[in-house]
């Protein structure tokens, strides 16, 4: 398991890249829209630390920090965003549709759910030991495909899991105007056993997610982790329709990396956030100098 220094790397790598993002978006270098995962990257983090090489993981629309937690590389994130050939899939997909190994996500809420299910069910009859791990938001739960999901999953003994980041907003509804009952009832109405934590910290949801993982890996069997998280952003750029002191709050109570940063000494700690800042400029000018994309006649 990685060392508190090792995940403050992470969690300041998916920061500094997402803040990159939206300081430099309003200039035009990038392209269509971006949804940016500042204030969860515990959750990444903490999760796919238990990763093995041949699981699959799917994301969604706030796929960035996913995408660098699974090991994805910021050069070749930023040149997708930027619609440039040396782009993950080409510029293709920008900054919602990305495939990398075994990293999949899609902007289409709700639709890789059954995908990330078909897959664990695939792994488990060609008799792998790897698991499928997708990530949702409260936001999905309104769409009828991921019962659907649950209950095949529940009935087929799928390996997956069911992450929930439950931020508590889907882009400007709020939860209590969108999803009635409890997260948690809803996996197990399927007989899926869940756990729940609503923390910032990536220590606490560290063992959690493995314990589960583990659980997983021995039972071929799906599990559901619902994290209570805070996102600090905007839906996507600019669409933020909270109270600025509320989001002021969770900045102040919530933020994943000033709770691990104790953790660290001073020195360590510099040491760090030094080394990925200049990381991060050299793959954003080293994005930006690749070359654009030939125009194409059909």
């Amino acid at each position: 398991m990685p060392d508190n220094q090792a995940l403050y790397e992470e969690l300041y790598r998916i920061r500094r890249f997402e803040e990159t993002v939206l300081e430099r978006f309003s200039s035009g270098v990038f392209y269509g829209t971006t949804h940016t995962y500042i204030g969860q990257e515990a959750n990444a983090v903490g999760v796919l630390a238990h990763l093995n090489e041949d699981d699959i993981v799917f994301s969604n629309h706030r796929c960035h920090g996913h995408f660098l937690a699974y090991g994805g590389d910021m050069r070749g994130l930023f040149a997708e965003l930027m619609g440039k050939p040396t782009g993950i899939v080409g510029g293709r997909g920008g900054s919602q549709h990305i495939h990398w190994k075994d990293f999949y996500s899609n902007g289409i809420l709700g639709s890789t759910v059954p995908a990330a299910t078909g897959m664990a069910l695939g792994e488990k009859l060609k008799g792998t030991d790897a698991i499928a791990i997708v990530f949702m938001s409260d936001g999905t739960l309104g769409e009828g495909v991921v019962y659907e999901s649950l209950n095949m999953a529940s009935l087929w003994n799928a390996p997956i899991l069911y992450v929930v980041e439950n931020n508590e907003i889907a882009q400007t509804t709020p939860i209590e105007l969108g999803v009635a009952g409890s997260i948690a009832g809803r996996f197990e109405a399927f007989d899926i056993p869940s756990k729940e934590l609503d923390t910032s910290d990536v220590v606490e949801i560290l063992p959690v997610a493995g314990g589960l993982i583990e659980e997983m890996r021995q039972q071929s069997q799906p599990r559901a982790l619902i994290l209570d998280t805070c996102r600090f952003g905007p839906h996507s750029k600019g669409d933020d329709t909270r109270d600025e002191a509320l989001v002021a709050q969770m900045r102040a109570e919530r933020d994943p990396l000033n709770i691990h940063a104790p953790r660290l000494s001073a020195e360590e700690r510099q040491s760090v956030e030094s080394e990925i800042d200049s990381a991060v400029d050299r793959a954003f000018e080293t994005a930006l100098a690749d070359p654009e994309a030939e125009a194409t006649l059909p």
